[in-house]
């Protein structure tokens, strides 16, 4: 057990070293933009093509209430094509919708 945490810990100091460099730009950026009424998405790029295909099953909430990094929110959309019935995006909208959740909602 203990050298499982010995390989953990440069893991967890990494992601606390990172995520204070990510929320401030986090916060940055969403002041630059409204917020939609209906959804509650931050409307800057992007916002229409996340609408647009994350709320058709699901509240933004949902997602908004997570912060994940670019590589989770992408491990995320994967599962939900291979278990959930999502359809596949045109890379194009999935680098858009990466972008924005990237950008928008990061770990906090």
């Amino acid at each position: 057990m203990k050298s499982k945490m010995v390989l953990l810990l440069p893991a967890i100091l990494g992601l606390l070293w990172v995520a204070p460099a990510v929320a401030g730009d986090h916060v940055e950026a969403a002041e630059e933009y409204k917020t939609d009424s209906e959804t509650g998405l931050i409307k800057a790029p992007g916002f229409d093509t996340v609408k647009n295909n994350c709320t058709v099953c699901h509240s933004a909430r949902l997602f908004t209430s997570r912060g994940y990094t670019r590589k989770i929110w992408l491990e995320q959309i994967r599962w939900m094509q291979d278990t959930q019935g999502l359809w596949e995006f045109s890379p194009e909208v999935e680098e858009e919708i990466l972008d924005y959740l990237e950008t928008f909602y990061p770990p906090s």
